[in-house]
């Protein structure tokens, strides 16, 4: 199949010239109105798979109807959604409306992208105008349409990405609420990076002889990603980082984090260190992981550290390091992850730190990659655990711990209520004895 020249000048302006395995495999069926269902990890390609051949198909359509009426009010009404894309993260809906732009900068179709934790004004005016391909998030697709904002009466491709992340953040329930307001003769497309049982049954449920694609997770793990590996002890991890960013060789560098908290512990103690870092995760308001994300794409911040969540939403050209701070339990995220480096041909390193509880992860991540990653020595070492003498643990003893109070206060500090005790325990000591017989007898005498 060949694409359209509009397309093609795109592509060349951008300068591709070689499609990837994933490309090659989908575009022909896609542009053939077929459904499809594509599993492929992350980096390969998969948004272009699925935007040329929409924007191939839309643009004859646009064609073939001329350009509405100027100063008419039917021109809203013949730009209707003909495409609608559903991903879950809007890092990752950001990237795909910019890949829309690119890719159809001479198509002469409309785009738009609509996601949560934003003010929606802006979102429902570029709807009002009218646009032929929508990139959204459930959440805000579904509150908008039940604003009665957006129609989807008319979508004729509809793509689902990273279903099986969709799957992960629970949005699997939105997703049949979205597929109910489609209609049913439309073209459907899955891209997934695994295919867990319960995507399966989705795509028995909304695909119609579907051609099935996969790229091998071999294939995915680049010739120009060098990967290595530290053993290191978890307490020693944050020094580790540390030292190996005093390297100005690691120019622009992506650290990944298990968890939201600790993301946010590893940039505090990165700007302690005088390295300039931002984190990035659910947490953070839109606002703020789009301005963390502007800073590291224009070189503002040299580290970003992320949690998982942005694994598969984050497109930044010239990342020279990945650092898994954390190892993942699946290694399949680990793919995704090393995969945000040594993109468009370009040489990436991906380091990991492993401390002695991910052994098992790292074990699973070599099964999948099917080689052993080479282990790098270091002389970074924990902290001794032995227990410290009684002066040493006087000495370095934190402040306003509770478990280290001592159980007696020294003499010559009392505090208020110490001074109150003895106060009462000296009145009672000047207070004449009181014998109850003897009370019990005048009473009795009177």
């Amino acid at each position: 199949m060949r694409l359209i020249e509009p397309l093609l000048r795109a592509i060349r302006g951008e300068g591709y010239t070689t499609p990837t395995a994933i490309q090659k495999l989908a575009i022909p069926p896609a542009a053939e109105g077929k459904d499809l269902i594509g599993c492929a990890q992350t980096g390969t390609g998969k948004t272009a798979a699925f935007a040329l051949p929409i924007l191939q198909r839309l643009h004859r359509r646009v064609a073939e109807a001329g350009p509405p009426p100027k100063h008419s009010s039917k021109a809203v009404a013949r730009r209707p959604i003909r495409s609608l894309i559903l991903t879950p993260t809007r890092e990752l809906a950001a990237q795909i409306g910019e890949s829309f732009r690119v890719y159809g900068r001479y198509a002469g179709l409309r785009h738009t992208v609509i996601y949560g934790g934003v003010k929606q004004h802006s979102q429902c005016e570029a709807l009002r105008r009218g646009v032929d391909i929508l990139v959204a998030t459930p959440g805000r697709l579904l509150d908008l349409h039940n604003q009665r904002l957006l129609s989807l009466n008319e979508v004729e491709v509809f793509v689902l990405d990273e279903a099986d992340r969709m799957l992960d953040m629970g949005f699997l329930p939105d997703i049949r609420r979205v597929i109910a307001l489609l209609p049913e003769r439309r073209q459907t497309m899955l891209f997934s990076a695994t295919m867990p049982r319960e995507i399966r049954a989705l795509a028995d449920t909304i695909l119609r002889e579907p051609v099935m694609l996969k790229v091998a997770a071999k294939s995915v793990e680049a010739d120009n990603i060098e990967q290595a590996v530290y053993l290191v002890d978890a307490r020693s991890k944050p020094e580790l980082l540390v030292h190996l960013l005093q390297n100005p060789k690691l120019k622009r560098i992506l650290v990944f984090s298990r968890t939201k908290r600790g993301a946010d512990r590893i940039t505090i103690r990165m700007t302690r260190s005088a390295i300039s870092a931002e984190a990035i995760h659910s947490d953070k308001s839109q606002n703020a992981r789009m301005r963390a994300l502007q800073n590291f794409k224009e070189g503002r911040t040299r580290v970003l550290v992320a949690s998982d969540i942005a694994s598969r939403g984050l497109d930044v050209d010239e990342v020279s390091h990945v650092i898994n701070y954390d190892l993942p339990n699946e290694a399949e995220t680990y793919v995704h992850r090393i995969g945000r480096t040594g993109r468009a041909g370009a040489r990436g390193q991906a380091i990991s730190f492993c401390s002695g509880d991910e052994r098992d992860n790292l074990r699973g991540i070599e099964r999948l990659l099917g080689k052993t990653i080479a282990v790098l020595p270091h002389s970074i070492t924990a902290p001794a655990r032995s227990a410290p003498s009684k002066s040493a643990a006087s000495a370095k003893k934190p402040a306003f711990v509770m478990s280290d109070m001592p159980a007696e206060r020294p003499r010559g500090r009392t505090t208020a209520e110490e001074k109150k005790d003895a106060f009462w325990q000296k009145r009672r000591k000047r207070r004449k004895p009181v014998v109850v017989g003897a009370k019990r007898s005048k009473r009795r005498a009177g």
